[in-house]
């Protein structure tokens, strides 16, 4: 973080002295711009071992993998295919000998907000983005086919895992712009952020078919006649801070294009798994200061 910020700080110190001579900044657009935003998101790991599947996780895998209405269908298909040795001879012995690390794949987000600048140079910013995540990893089950010493995937079965969720994050910043002549600007963004996060899925892969863990049974065994209850969002609303650092280029009359980069540091809130972690977007904004043709 502390590295983010010094880069931040030297662009803010590169640009002054592109300004006029007297080290004035150059006047830009002023009042009201909306804008839409898209771009790259990279979201920190820490929070999505939420969906690893331990045990003191809220979705385990151990709950549908010694269930009677899972585990016997998932204990035949191993044993139909020759993957478990008849050492194992009921679900209720089948391990897992290793948890998923999980890890966000490289996702998206899509917003649109508000600014509102003045002839200073300063101003502030409303944004609204939305983010779809998916976590991924992949964990061992024991086969019981390795004996002593011997090791490799005869002792295992590796199957999948993977969590998906939206987020919702507001961001309000104040901002500080300056005009590098020649159409282009520098703009860098300080603020603070609130997300609201909803679970979609936590899904396990065994031998080409897919489970759901997400406890949607209040915490006992899934039960084929048992039914279940309604399921309850595992989100729900965190805090943070950010910091952003754009390039872009004004048109004049109309608004600016800017390509930057947005670091956050927040809380995802995550049922029983409140964690604090850093993602990194880089996104390319489309701004509107000239609102003559409505």
């Amino acid at each position: 973080m502390r590295k983010i910020c010094m880069a931040l700080a030297m662009l803010i110190v590169s640009g002054a002295a592109l300004a006029d001579d007297d080290g004035v900044p150059r006047p830009g657009p002023t009042g009201l711009s909306v804008f839409a935003n898209a771009g790259a998101v990279w979201a920190d790991g820490t929070n999505a071992n939420f969906y690893s599947g331990r045990p003191e996780n809220d979705n385990t895998i151990n709950r549908v993998l010694h269930s009677n209405s899972y585990g016997t269908q998932i204990w035949n298909d191993l044993r139909n295919d020759g993957l478990i040795s008849s050492a194992i001879g009921s679900y209720n012995e089948l391990q897992v000998i290793e948890y998923p690390d999980m890890y966000y794949r490289t996702s998206y987000n899509i917003g649109l907000g508000l600014r509102y600048d003045y002839a200073s140079g300063f101003g502030w910013l409303l944004r609204f983005d939305m983010w779809r995540l998916e976590a991924i990893g992949a964990f061992n089950l024991s086969s019981n086919n390795g004996t002593g010493i011997l090791s490799g995937n005869r002792q295992y079965i590796r199957c999948g895992m993977l969590g998906q969720e939206d987020r919702i994050s507001i961001d309000l910043a104040v901002t500080r712009t300056v005009d590098l002549g020649s159409g282009l600007c520098l703009e860098v963004d300080l603020g603070a952020s609130v997300n609201n996060t909803k679970v979609k899925e936590n899904l396990m892969e065994i031998n080409g078919s897919t489970y759901s863990i997400l406890d949607i049974w209040n915490g006992s065994t899934p039960d084929v006649g048992a039914g279940s209850y309604d399921y309850v969002n595992q989100g729900g609303i965190g805090f943070g801070v950010f910091m952003s650092g754009y390039l872009g280029y004004r048109i004049e009359g109309v608004g600016a294009i800017k390509v930057g980069y947005t670091c956050h540091h927040s809380e995802a809130n995550l049922r029983n798994y409140d964690a604090w972690g850093w993602s990194h977007c880089l996104n390319i904004r489309f701004e509107i200061n000239n609102f003559s043709f409505i």
